[in-house]
């Protein structure tokens, strides 16, 4: 017969993942992560009504979503889905079993309002710093590494697509119709992913697949001895990789040697 699930179960199976050492349980130890919640508000919080109503999902509960979605390289869909579904990711988010997850589609809102007032680089460099300062110094080398982030395809007319590249806003292109340029995404990109392709049990080597993707890129630098996120920069799916080396991602303080795995 088996044994019927409670609270103290679920505390034994964290207390066995704990013993086993558990990353996100040292990063959670580490880093105050109150102290990003000034930043937070102010870039991505929505202030709950006055009237009542269901309350806002909390922004620190968000940004602990994004930092787990960048240190696995996965898709906002896909993070959700690991957070309902592992006990330390739940853990690492302050969540028991009852509580209520973000979706996907209120942390894609929440990453993209970080991205429009240019505030997700400043949280991952107040992040950086408060690691440093509780002692893990990066001194082991470091991981650059690149993922392709899908975003929902646009159907656009000719027209709209030549603003969308001019660099016009949605708010510019559809300026009578606010409810249709909140719904448009005028910054993601596409890009072609290439896949290598493996050898047939016979030698011979198949088409490589090139997949169009549309969407972001996140770019992020991986401390090598903590395993622990140092910088991030997001960008369209059609930025070039290596060019974000330029642009700080690379940490000069960390004299260890450097592992790339661009996407190209």
């Amino acid at each position: 017969m088996a044994k019927q699930a409670g609270v103290w179960s679920v505390d034994e199976r964290l207390a066995e993942i704990s013993a086993g050492g558990d990353p996100l349980e040292t990063l959670n130890a580490t880093v105050d992560f109150e102290r990003f919640r000034p930043i937070l508000e102010r870039a991505g919080g929505k202030p709950r009504s006055v009237k009542g109503g269901r309350p806002a999902l909390d922004v620190v509960l968000k940004f602990r979503m994004l930092v787990l979605q960048s240190l696995h390289g996965l898709s906002i869909e896909a993070t959700e889905r690991m957070v309902r579904d592992r006990l330390s990711w739940m853990r690492f988010c302050g969540l028991g079993i009852a509580d209520t997850v973000p979706d996907a589609n209120t942390l894609w809102d929440f990453r993209e309002a970080l991205i429009r007032s240019e505030a997700l680089e400043a949280l991952f460099q107040e992040l950086d710093r408060t690691i440093n300062q509780a002692g893990f110094i990066p001194r082991a080398g470091q991981i650059i590494d690149a993922s392709l982030v899908a975003a929902p395809r646009q159907r656009n007319s000719d027209g709209e697509k030549a603003a969308i590249k001019a660099g016009r806003t949605a708010q510019e292109i559809w300026p009578d119709k606010p409810a249709k340029a909140a719904q448009k995404d005028t910054t993601a990109r596409w890009t072609v992913k290439y896949t290598k392709a493996k050898a047939r049990a016979d030698g011979s080597k198949p088409v490589d697949l090139a997949t169009p993707t549309f969407g972001y890129k996140t770019h992020i630098s991986i401390d090598r001895q903590h395993g622990i996120i140092r910088r991030q920069i997001i960008t369209d799916a059609a930025q070039h990789d290596g060019a974000r080396l330029r642009e700080g991602l690379v940490q000069k303080a960390n004299t260890g040697r450097c592992t790339l795995n661009l996407l190209g």
